[in-house]
């Protein structure tokens, strides 16, 4: 099935398209640098020339994506666990929304998983403003991403968000593909992970049924991530100084090159994915006031993921350690705290910047570790 045209600057690219965009990626010498970081020189030459074979995006996931992504989480976790698949129908289209920590690997290791356990890759939403270089772009659109433009005036943005809306409406409800997306625009760096309301009038826009029927044509279903270690938790940390000593600062599209290099080969431990109960909105929910309806649902997105995250000991040392109290110390060990206290210590020193105030810097860290832990608790008191 071929997209319609209105969606052709952001749509991922087509089988058609797959053998030209392949050559035109591989033919530059990072990418055989970076296959034979992850994959060793042989495989990556046995890639390489099977390049001319690959003629769908299923070719190119199945021989290229899932082999990289499987090396990099051997080479940088302890595992990757998805639960709560049995509640993905397969038969239709979902939106997984998430909490988002890692810039590319909070997507793509929930489609490896996906596919592991019989499931069709979903369909990845990216910011144009982490595509640095073109080869990116070309890259990730033949992974199955869409593009998510973030420039342009006011007016331009109205249209942008329409055209993104209609997309994402067309693949769940026609193509029946899922489609992946974070609950809000870039990660929340303090872990404290609240679904926008933007993000939930952009999706209403395609669609001029009631909210009830609108919303749950997109089939909503939340996942839960957590990462025993964050790899990008000194970057986060360095960032939240420099905003607080210069509130006019902004951070390049270096930063965001960093920060996705190091997400993708420094340490992360245990990663956790929960696929949390598909939403489905109430016809009751109609008679509100619309902002009163993006509320409602943005609080039930919320409390979906804040109940169902998967915690670790890190997450309980963090929160006694922020607030000075012993509440969860039946979930840690005194071993596990000296541990995760050397582990801070041992980030800090990551942290390159003039004069770091390290009281401040390593309040951050333990406050990114134990939010996951103190949402979960209020979530599961309501």
């Amino acid at each position: 099935m071929s997209y319609p045209e209105r969606f052709n600057e952001i749509r991922c690219y087509t089988d058609q398209e797959v053998p030209f965009v392949v050559s035109q990626i591989f033919s530059r010498p990072e990418i055989k640098k970076i296959l034979a970081y992850v994959l060793g020189e042989d495989y990556a030459d046995y890639l390489i020339r099977t390049l001319p074979e690959m003629k769908s995006v299923e070719d190119f996931q199945r021989v290229v994506i899932i082999p990289v992504l499987m090396a990099l989480e051997h080479k940088t976790s302890t595992g990757v666990s998805l639960i709560g698949t049995e509640k993905i129908n397969k038969e239709k289209g979902a939106l997984f929304l998430t909490n988002h920590r890692d810039i590319v690997l909070d997507s793509a290791f929930l489609n490896i998983h996906l596919y592991l356990k019989g499931f069709q890759t979903s369909q990845i939403g990216i910011g144009n403003n982490l595509l640095i270089q073109p080869w990116i772009e070309h890259a990730v659109r033949l992974n199955k991403s869409f593009i998510v433009r973030r420039d342009g005036s006011i007016k331009q943005q109205l249209l942008i968000s329409k055209n993104l809306s209609e997309y994402i409406r067309y693949v769940i409800s026609e193509r029946k593909d899922s489609v992946w997306l974070a609950q809000r625009e870039g990660r929340a760096k303090d872990s404290n992970d609240v679904t926008q309301p933007s993000i939930i009038k952009m999706l209403n826009m395609s669609s001029k049924a009631s909210f009830s029927e609108s919303i749950n044509e997109l089939n909503i279903t939340p996942v839960a991530i957590n990462y025993e270690f964050d790899a990008c938790d000194f970057l986060k940390a360095k960032e939240f100084q420099q905003k607080r000593d210069n509130p006019q600062f902004k951070k390049s599209p270096m930063d965001d090159l960093m920060s996705m290099q190091t997400g993708l080969i420094a340490p992360k431990g245990r990663i956790s994915y929960n696929v949390c109960d598909p939403i489905v909105v109430p016809e009751s929910w109609n008679e509100l006031p619309k902002n009163e309806q993006v509320q409602a649902l943005t609080a039930e997105i919320d409390k979906r993921i804040h109940t169902n995250y998967i915690l670790y000991p890190n997450n309980y040392v963090a929160a006694d350690i922020l607030y000075n109290t012993h509440k969860f110390a039946d979930k840690y060990t005194q071993k596990d705290k000296e541990k995760f206290e050397a582990y801070v210590e041992k980030q800090l020193n990551k942290i390159d910047i003039p004069n770091p105030d390290f009281p401040f810097l390593r309040h951050m860290i333990y406050t990114m570790y134990a939010n996951p832990a103190l949402n979960q608790e209020i979530a599961l008191n309501k």
